[in-house]
């Protein structure tokens, strides 16, 4: 049994009252004993990690790739990053004033901060990168256009906004899209493809990309720490980097991953497929790790193709089963719930059953009728996927099924993930797709919105948008999303499938393991 952090203390000193009171051996030996233990410990120098995919880049202004994200956390840290809380917290950061019409800030930086190349850290680094940033993703790109970083001195940058909204610093320690802070070299030389070298100022420096096999990182030993920083959280606090080395293996077949973990091969497995879940909870050396990790969503061609008619979507959207897709994806009903929210059942600023007239339907005769009258006559559809995502390619699967009996005809086309990623980009080649998106802080964040991700370019949506972010109360900002969101379902631009919990299996013995968003393993070490 554990016992809570302040039951601890007092355990133990009520332990030693009654040592010394039964005459037994001192407390201060038994405590000495226990350092002597603790010192002998040996750990591992390495930290084996196997993740589902090969990521597709570790430019993270460019990727929502969680698998590129998790590793390029360790490589490069940001400006300000979010608690355990989802608070903005300055990591790069020293702090930070906003100007009163909120259009301006003023950013003090750490100084004496250490790149993996040796150089110091400076003012021109950080406008470099934070400027590519503002271009690059697109989430910075629609919700910032027009911002600007400049330098005031070597250690102080500004940012100006065009409006002044509620969630710039948000959007700046947000782990989707994140912008990294590296040399103003290396950001120079940037193409479009990414970048030449990872360099960036976090406790693990790049090593090797062993294409197809694995990534590897070591530790940074000249990593400047943020004083002061407190307990961890989230992806904040302290940060030891007591393993000398972290391999991220891409292992796509789910066997070979959990078989691997099982022997010891692995000390943390990503993505356990949910049917394994019950032969990894009885393994007496494997500790499994549940977190809300997010939502299924289907996603719908409008840009082009037999999905840009309103009416075949609104179809779809009418005979989808979604308990029967959940199901088919994740298994055990635990570890999964319906609901039309696009935000975290948790967040009751944001969670609203908006649309939900349109969510889980399961009409086939509705459906049916909606295909008569938009004159539907069997041209194919094709829906885009990729086995690397066990619970993607699954509900996708399942799809398939329901549309195949509504009478459409309709072809899956599987990639690997890189692979998937880049054939999303180009609307010509796909009708629809599931992802596994994680949750957003934000409305405006969330991937459904958009334009960048499937192409959705809608002016009533970004208009909604727009009053989100400029809402005078947390009350306005609410009624303007559940207009969105309402205005999502009744267009059909995408669905909501159900939300889900993320697993993770580790080695029971390892120690400083946290889950937040992803696996933080930068203070995680296990005994040999």
């Amino acid at each position: 049994m554990k016992l809570r952090k302040w039951q601890a203390p007092l355990a133990a000193a009520l332990l030693a009252l009654s040592l010394a009171a039964c005459g037994g051996e001192s407390a201060t030996e038994k405590t000495n004993d226990t350092e002597q233990s603790q010192e002998d410990v040996v750990y591992k120098d390495e930290l084996n990690i196997a993740i589902t995919a090969q990521p597709p880049t570790l430019d993270t202004a460019q990727t929502v790739s969680a698998v590129a994200l998790d590793i390029a956390g360790n490589i490069y840290q940001q400006l300000f990053q979010l608690d355990a809380n989802y608070n903005p917290v300055p990591v790069l950061a020293a702090s930070y004033e906003v100007s009163k019409d909120g259009k301006t800030y003023t950013i003090k930086l750490r100084e004496e901060v250490k790149f993996h190349n040796g150089e110091e850290m400076v003012a021109e680094d950080v406008v470099a990168s934070m400027n590519r940033w503002l271009v690059t993703s697109s989430r910075a790109k629609s919700l910032l256009q027009g911002a600007n970083f400049s330098e005031v001195d070597p250690y102080t940058v500004q940012l100006d906004v065009q409006q002044a909204t509620s969630d710039v610093l948000v959007l700046m320690a947000s782990q989707a899209q994140f912008p990294s802070i590296m040399p103003k070299e290396i950001v120079d030389t940037a193409t479009a493809e990414g970048f030449s070298e990872y360099i960036g100022t976090g406790p693990y420096k790049f090593v090797e990309w062993k294409q197809d096999q694995y990534i590897q990182l070591a530790k940074f030993e000249d990593y400047v720490a943020v004083e002061n920083a407190g307990e961890p959280s989230g992806f904040t606090g302290d940060i030891s980097a007591p393993t000398e080395k972290l391999t991220y293996h891409f292992v796509t077949d789910h066997a070979t991953r959990i078989a691997g973990v099982q022997t010891g091969q692995y000390d943390v497995a990503d993505s356990i497929p949910i049917e394994n879940y019950d032969q990894l909870d009885v393994d007496p050396n494997v500790e499994l790790q549940t977190f809300p990790g997010g939502t299924l969503t289907a996603f719908f061609n409008t840009t082009e193709g037999v999905l840009a008619d309103q009416k075949i979507r609104e179809a779809i959207l009418a005979t989808l089963n979604n308990e029967e897709i959940m199901l088919a994806a994740f298994a055990k009903p635990e570890l999964y719930s319906l609901s039309p929210s696009y935000l975290s059942e948790g967040q009751t600023q944001w969670t609203t059953e908006a649309g939900a007239e349109y969510y889980n339907q399961a009409n086939a005769e509705k459906a049916k009728k909606l295909l008569e009258e938009a004159g539907y006559n069997g041209e194919e559809i094709v829906l885009l996927t990729t086995k690397d995502y066990n619970e993607m390619y699954t509900g996708t699967l399942v799809i398939q099924e329901q549309l195949r009996q509504l009478g459409m005809n309709v072809r899956v086309d599987n990639y690997d993930f890189p692979t998937f990623l880049e054939t999303k980009g180009d609307t010509s080649k796909w009708d629809m797709f599931l992802a596994s998106t994680g949750y957003q802080i934000t409305p405006p964040q969330l991937l459904a919105v958009t334009p960048d991700w499937a192409g959705l370019k809608d002016d009533n949506i970004a208009n909604g948008l727009t009053a989100i972010r400029s809402a005078a109360t947390p009350e306005e900002a609410r009624a303007e999303w559940e207009k969105v969101q309402q205005y999502m379902y009744e267009n059909a631009t995408s669905t909501v499938l159900g939300h889900y919990n993320g697993v993770v299996a580790v080695n029971k013995e390892i120690e400083g393991f946290e889950l937040f968003e992803a696996p933080v393993v930068w203070n995680a070490k296990v005994p040999e």
